[in-house]
């Protein structure tokens, strides 16, 4: 599979993993290079398609058939949370939700918002800080921490980019749900 992002984790077409998703997540760098978020070799969110924005870049996809529910940016330095939080809120048990960072994720998100992400197997977002790097993928009802997540913290002493940290990516494979709370 080959598409604007390059080439997804091709062991997703493997017959042993055939009744799975692949996706490939990257947050933006700095406040310059928009974030992207592919899924089914699909471009769901990129600065191609003007759909990304400063803050928490989201996207929601129905975890039985794969296909997108809606997009979203929420803006974490100037903008209200309960926002985020009325999109989060409704989403059924099974819904795939990918997040993608772009300059700062942090700053407006609550104790109640990092509590939402921590129930869909965020294991970083309670560490988000300022203008920290940060993708992730998970489900409502997921169990436990999801194994697809990535986070770099904001560090003067080694940001590649003066004020930020570089991109960070991941790319996988998450498996269909057999059925979809409606």
């Amino acid at each position: 599979m080959i598409h604007a992002l390059g080439s997804i984790n091709v062991a997703c077409l493997d017959p042993v993993q055939r009744n799975t998703f692949a996706f490939r997540v990257v947050s933006g760098a700095a406040n310059v290079i928009g974030p992207k978020i592919c899924f089914e070799d699909k471009m769901l969110m990129s600065s191609i398609l003007n759909n990304v924005g400063r803050g928490l870049n989201v996207a929601l996809v129905n975890g039985v058939n794969g296909e997108p529910i809606a997009t979203n940016t929420f803006d974490m330095w100037s903008g209200d949370v309960t926002q985020l939080l009325n999109f989060l809120r409704p989403i059924h048990e099974g819904t795939v939700v990918i997040v993608a960072s772009f300059d700062d994720p942090s700053t407006k998100l609550n104790e109640e918002a990092r509590k939402v992400f921590v129930e869909f197997g965020s294991g970083f977002v309670r560490d988000l800080t300022f203008r920290d790097s940060w993708v992730f993928v998970g489900a409502k009802g997921v169990e436990g921490k999801s194994p697809f997540e990535q986070h770099i913290k904001n560090n003067k002493n080694s940001n590649k980019y003066e004020g930020w940290p570089e991109a960070v990516e991941i790319e996988g494979c998450i498996p269909h749900r057999t059925t979809q709370e409606e």
